[in-house]
This record gives C-alpha cells, sequence and structure tokens, in this order.
C-alpha cells in the first residue's frame, strides 16, 4: 500500500488553516495544522514532503520560516508552496529566491491549490531522470550540472539552485542553441493544469543569470520568442 503523503499547513487563520488542512485529508493526505511559525517550529519538519506556509503571521513571518529550514540541512529539502495575501512581484521575487517551490495569492480557489500540491509533490517526489552519461553530467566550459545530483558548479564552486531553476538551466542547456518559449517553459517545469503567471519565467531566468556569473550573458533572449543557451 502506497504510503499517504504527509503535509503540513501553517497560517495564523485558523478557520482557512482548518479548512484547507480538511480538502487535503478528503483528497488522501495525512495533514497536520500549525496556527503560527512557533507551532510549526515545534514539530518535526524534516518529516513532511510538503509544507502550505502562510507568509504574514506573528512574531516569526512565513518567509523567517523558510530561511530557517532551507538554512538546516535536515529540512532544505522540503517543498514550500507559500499561501499568501502579499501579492506584489518583489513579494514573488523574495518567495521564489528562498527556495518556495510554488507561489499561490490569496484568495485562491481549493482546486488550484490541490493542484499545485499535486503538482509539487509529483516533482519533487518523481525519480531522477535516467542517466544520460555515466556521470550524468551537462556542461558548458566551467558551468556544471549533475542531473542525478541536482547540482549546479560554476568554475568549481557550488551555487544553491532551487528546484526550478535548475530545472530550467538544465533544459536550456541541454539543448544549446534552441529557444524556448514561455509557454514551452511553464508547460515542461509547471505542469499545464497549474495556472502559473508568465512573469514567473522571467524571474526564474533572471535569478539563474545572476547566480552563474560568467555564463549568465549565454541566456539570450529572444524578444517575442523566448529563452535560450548559446555557445
Amino acid at each position: 500500500m502506497e504510503t499517504k503523503k504527509k503535509i503540513l499547513v501553517v497560517d495564523d487563520e485558523e478557520a482557512l488553516c482548518d479548512g484547507l488542512g480538511f480538502n487535503l485529508e478528503a483528497e488522501g493526505y495525512q495533514v497536520d495544522m500549525a496556527y503560527s511559525a512557533e507551532e510549526a517550529l515545534a514539530l518535526n519538519l524534516a518529516a513532511y514532503d510538503l509544507i502550505l506556509l502562510d507568509i504574514m503571521m506573528g512574531e516569526i513571518s512565513g518567509t523567517q520560516l523558510a530561511r530557517i529550514m532551507k538554512s538546516n540541512p535536515a529540512t532544505a529539502s522540503v517543498p514550500i508552496i507559500f499561501c499568501t495575501a502579499k501579492d506584489t512581484e518583489e513579494d514573488m521575487i523574495a518567495g521564489l529566491d528562498l527556495g518556495a517551490d510554488d507561489y499561490i495569492m490569496k484568495p485562491y480557489s481549493l482546486n488550484a491549490v490541490l493542484a499545485r500540491v499535486r503538482t509539487v509533490l509529483r516533482r519533487t517526489g518523481a525519480s531522477v531522470a535516467p542517466a544520460k552519461t555515466d556521470s550524468d553530467l551537462v556542461s558548458y566550459k566551467g558551468l556544471v550540472l549533475s542531473a542525478k545530483n541536482r547540482t549546479c558548479t560554476v568554475d568549481g564552486t557550488e551555487v544553491k539552485m532551487p528546484k526550478k531553476e535548475f530545472e530550467i538551466l538544465l533544459k536550456l542547456i541541454s539543448n544549446r542553441g534552441q529557444i524556448f518559449t514561455r509557454a514551452d517553459l511553464l508547460n515542461e517545469i509547471w505542469p499545464d493544469e497549474v495556472v502559473v503567471l508568465d512573469r514567473v519565467v522571467d524571474v526564474n531566468i533572471t535569478r539563474i543569470r545572476q547566480k552563474i556569473g560568467i555564463y549568465g550573458k549565454n541566456i539570450v533572449t529572444r524578444s517575442g520568442y523566448g529563452y535560450g543557451f548559446i555557445e
């Protein structure tokens, strides 16, 4: 029998937290609720397959909790979906930069949340694709990606990269010279049943360029078309 996925919902709006938890349980997930970041920190966060996290809470905000988790090796790989009323571009960038796997703006529909939960769990729970080479490395000069270990190094220095950024860069560098539209990347990195703004692709591309240093110039923008990696 397949083990139920374990989800933690963290939100200081108790009615909303309980309602979301109830509906997730109805979908077959094992769900716990915490009404503050402090309550969440008292739990074994490493035991969860996914955390739905509100940003605007009490003394410890959702972003602070996410930062704490990402700085701890035991919880750094636990997927996080931010559910928040903070909907500016700066808020979205901050959430993605922290390593969040998705960002949902309130008010949201239950179907949209459930779709994104399924998407993140499917992506993060999937096994790594079969190796293309013995070492499973994709590289361009000093830029090296390991599809097996999900790591990125730039001239010998490992660069921390959230899942979506890594997957976008791997897609581009594995298909050098090919231009991908935003729709191509959304369908590849975010399944097409999930509604994601085109701007999310632009934000991730910007972050990737900043992280890979001199190789950032190899990621080109073709106005009206999309993005690609050229030599």
